[in-house]
């Protein structure tokens, strides 16, 4: 699942690397680049529009519990690099997960409600 450390086989010199450049899946958008056709890994993708917006630095910077690693700390090594500086982000705040029947909560698995639907069965004090 998303944040969790794959244990498949991978080209991976340490357990830390991470990818900038990926090749493309087919139906992925893709560019040429000096290591072939590919586009950007998801970690830089956030880092750029993170930097973009609101500038070199950011004050919180926030996401699941699941995003602590590898890509918070992957988005931390790439910005700190680029910029040259030790700390891009002043403060993390990660939030946990909503479970339902037992599973995380998310789009991708179609298993969550709607905060619509929510206050049709609790009270807004009571969510």
């Amino acid at each position: 699942g998303e944040g969790a450390l794959g244990t498949e086989a991978s080209e991976k010199r340490h357990p830390n690397d991470f990818a900038l450049w990926k090749s493309s899946k087919p139906g992925e958008p893709e560019w040429a680049s000096p290591w072939g056709q590919g586009r950007p890994g998801w970690h830089i993708e956030c880092s750029v529009i993170a930097s973009d917006v609101l500038g070199p630095s950011l004050d919180v910077h926030a996401g699941g519990s699941d995003l602590k690693f590898p890509h918070h700390d992957n988005e931390l090594a790439q910005s700190e690099a680029y910029y040259g500086h030790s700390q891009w982000v002043n403060y993390f705040f990660h939030a946990g997960h909503l479970f339902i029947k037992g599973l995380k909560m998310s789009k991708s698995l179609k298993n969550f409600i709607t905060i619509r639907q929510a206050l049709e069965a609790h009270s807004a004090q009571e969510l």
